[in-house]
């Protein structure tokens, strides 16, 4: 595909798309009711409806009866993990293996003009990008997400979450599938806005924001502390009543769905000349910008409320560095 008909590459050979980005269609003012249909559809096809048979393979597949779950035994535990990091590893290496290893379609979509494994660093363990993503990925931040998992499934076993029924209440865990998404974004956006304080961020986000060129590795690349946090949506069902299977929905989403934002590329080609877009520019300006983009905008437009809303059109780059200027000025103005 010609690359150049969708948006342009600058001197440093960074691409960017043409058209600014949008908000979901659901909020948009004043209303435009023939957008809310197309927006639904992409908002369920085809993330959110992988994530929903992810999430539904696991608990058909691996998990077991609840007198097995009351008790902590290394049986079930470890055939939980070995779910996750085989399924995970399988995704994530499908991805990166396509579109960084093989360099299937080459440059083309790509956000910024070098891949990872062209840009060596000190700041990278073993200087890789590539490798320092993986480890941290796989070896942090998954067995935080899957022990948190244990943990949920183990209170439920022995009565310590208010479990909705499916024989009686089967709509309401039907509902929790489209409400987890919300969650996720409302747990991730403060999280990540609290992440992005002075603190936080020189101690624990910064690993993630090494990541300048995000890749599918860099996807859950996390300090411990900001993996626990982030896996910390899954605690919800502790405190709304939903079902376990809730509970292993809400370690999908953030799992599985962290590579949308990270693959570093506007279109995936598909053959006969087709492409998926995977919504993925949002968050590639928040790791350009660092102070931008903290949700992405997703299902609800909590940057556009905060003012953190970067669009990648000039407006947007002039409203960002006047938040900017204003930070320095706040930060240099003499205390009383």
């Amino acid at each position: 595909m010609d690359d150049s008909r969708y948006g342009k590459r600058n001197k440093k050979g960074d691409w960017a798309p043409s058209a600014p980005l949008e908000s979901s269609a659901l909020w948009q003012w004043p209303p435009q009711p023939a957008k809310w249909l197309p927006w639904v559809l992409g908002f369920v096809w085809p993330w959110n409806a992988l994530f929903v048979m992810i999430t539904c393979l696991t608990w058909w597949l691996v998990i077991p009866e609840p007198a097995v779950m009351a008790q902590l035994q290394w049986s079930w535990v470890l055939k939980l993990f070995a779910w996750n990091w085989l399924g995970l590893l399988a995704y994530y290496g499908l991805f990166e293996g396509l579109l960084y290893a093989r360099k299937t379609q080459d440059r083309r979509f790509k956000y910024n003009g070098k891949f990872p494994a062209e840009q060596p660093s000190d700041v990278f363990w073993f200087k890789s990008q590539n490798i320092d993503n993986f480890i941290r990925s796989f070896f942090i931040s998954i067995p935080i997400g899957s022990a948190i998992e244990v943990l949920l499934l183990w209170q439920y076993a022995n009565g310590g979450m208010a479990a909705l029924s499916w024989d009686t209440q089967a709509v309401l865990i039907c509902a929790w599938f489209p409400l987890a998404m919300f969650v996720q974004e409302l747990h991730f956006f403060a999280i990540h806005r609290l992440s992005h304080t002075a603190f936080l961020y020189k101690w624990v986000h910064s690993v993630h924001h090494n990541s300048v060129n995000p890749s599918p590795w860099s996807s859950m690349s996390m300090h411990p502390v900001e993996g626990l946090m982030y896996f910390a949506v899954a605690l919800w069902v502790l405190v709304l009543p939903a079902h376990p299977l809730i509970a292993i929905h809400l370690f999908t989403i953030p799992a599985f769905g962290a590579i949308v934002g990270h693959i570093g590329f506007d279109r995936i080609e598909l053959p006969a000349g087709a492409s998926t877009q995977p919504h993925s520019y949002a968050h590639y300006l928040h790791h350009k910008h660092f102070e931008v983009n903290y949700c992405d905008n997703g299902s609800v437009p909590l940057d556009t409320w905060f003012g953190s809303w970067h669009d990648g059109s000039a407006e947007g780059e002039r409203r960002m560095q006047e938040r900017y200027a204003a930070k320095v000025a706040r930060l240099n103005t003499p205390k009383t």
